[in-house]
């Protein structure tokens, strides 16, 4: 920066304005940002791929990943990174991995079916009896089934009692219980209070109801939620890098992405008020768990999508069946509804079913459409306040999907497993 002299300062308050100094170099501009790829986009999936870079331009969203498959085929897998230099962060693989959020759902509902499937659990099964809950404070806690849980039919509602998962400082207060609290923690201050409907009423969207399905995995199985998931699940169908995350930074998976986001957050991890980025401390990954907790790549969600495509080594038909069967409530005024772990919707010939996900540092997008299209598309950002709509990602896609004229033949699955 140049100084200016009390002549050339009297200069320039009369409108004139210095001469640089001779050998000194004029402000450089930034660097424009730009969108880096890898893996494998064929040609006649263009589309898809600048759907991708306008969105992560759009929305200045650094590291984002798309996987597309056609009945059964991984046919397109991308990483993308969207910097302009000036930050050090780990490049985008296709195998890199995001934290995925709610699209957990469909995983636990999943181990949830493989359980009934395998004689072990009752989807009429109370989760007062199962996990010995108290329905003192609300008889109706009784009515709350396990296939309620898997459906949001249980009871509780965000809008009225508020997300217990995202209450860490008030129920620590509460109870005068230290931070990090547990999911037991949760459990007592939930059981402590009413419910917001009577089971089987409504659909309320419930992480908290999720959390409690993870605890009956681990009940009914004898083993960790997450060993279980990797035993009866994903290790029969070659999946092996999906791990539950970590809420710090420092304990990231070694392929993990960096999340960004705007905001700061007292921490959750202890009793130091310290302020911290949201995605790192600002609320409990191991709470999520069950509901929102996993660590995935685009390739494997697409894989893991298979499963529900036919009968096979993780569910038989029946299994998939009740996946997608109506609730108690029916459909909703959109023409769908939700089953276990996901949002369905009948269509000719047909049932179309997707999900997204959505935490501080990640927004998620998984769907299974007819003809045998299924895409996964997984972002290190969220919406936020300033930043352009995240729910026309969809719109777009499925335009795409209407252009395509020739599908691709190459199966890209050995590559990544």
């Amino acid at each position: 920066m140049t100084t200016l002299s009390r002549r050339n300062l009297l200069k320039a308050s009369a409108g004139f304005v210095p001469a640089v100094a001779l050998g000194a170099r004029p402000a450089q501009a930034a660097p424009a940002p730009v969108v880096t790829t890898s893996g494998i986009a064929p040609a006649a999936l263009a589309g898809f791929d600048k759907v991708m870079k306008t969105f992560v331009t759009e929305r200045n969203i650094s590291c984002a990943q798309l996987a597309i498959a056609k009945k059964g085929k991984i046919i397109l897998a991308r990483g993308y990174q969207y910097s302009d230099g000036s930050q050090a962060l780990p490049s985008v693989t296709p195998t890199s991995l995001f934290r995925i959020a709610s699209l957990s759902k469909h995983i636990t509902a999943t181990a949830i079916m493989r359980l009934v499937q395998d004689g072990k659990l009752s989807l009429a099964a109370p989760v007062t009896t199962l996990l010995g809950l108290s329905a003192e404070a609300d008889p109706r806690l009784a009515q709350v089934t396990v296939l309620r849980l898997i459906q949001h039919l249980g009871g509780w509602d965000r809008n009225v009692s508020k997300d217990y998962l995202y209450l860490d400082h008030q129920i620590s207060a509460t109870l005068d219980a230290p931070l990090p609290i547990s999911q037991e923690d949760i459990i007592r201050y939930a059981g402590a209070r009413p419910l917001d409907f009577a089971p089987g009423s409504q659909m309320a969207y419930s992480n908290y109801g999720y959390m409690l399905l993870g605890r009956i995995i681990e009940k009914v199985s004898g083993t960790s939620y997450e060993s279980y998931v990797k035993q009866k699940l994903l290790a029969p169908v070659g999946i092996t890098r999906m791990r539950l995350g970590r809420v710090l930074r420092s304990e990231a998976a070694p392929t993990e992405v960096v999340y960004s986001s705007q905001y700061t957050s007292k921490t959750v991890t202890d009793d130091s008020g310290t302020v911290v980025p949201t995605p790192y401390g600002g609320f409990s990954m191991a709470n999520r768990g069950a509901g929102g907790g996993w660590l995935a790549s685009a390739v494997d969600l697409v894989r893991f999508s298979r499963v529900f495509d036919a009968a096979g080594p993780v569910l038989n038909a029946t299994s998939i069946g009740r996946m997608f069967a109506k609730p108690e409530i029916g459909v909703n005024e959109n023409g769908s509804w939700y089953g276990g772990g996901w949002w369905v919707r009948q269509v000719p010939g047909n049932l179309n079913t997707w999900h997204d996900g959505s935490l501080p540092g990640t927004y998620t997008y998984l769907a299974r459409l007819q003809n045998g299209f299924t895409y996964a598309a997984l972002f290190n950002r969220r919406e936020e306040e300033g930043t352009l709509d995240f729910d026309v990602l969809s719109p777009r896609m499925n335009a795409e999907l209407n252009k395509v004229t020739t599908w691709p033949t190459t199966d890209l699955t050995s590559k990544y497993f």
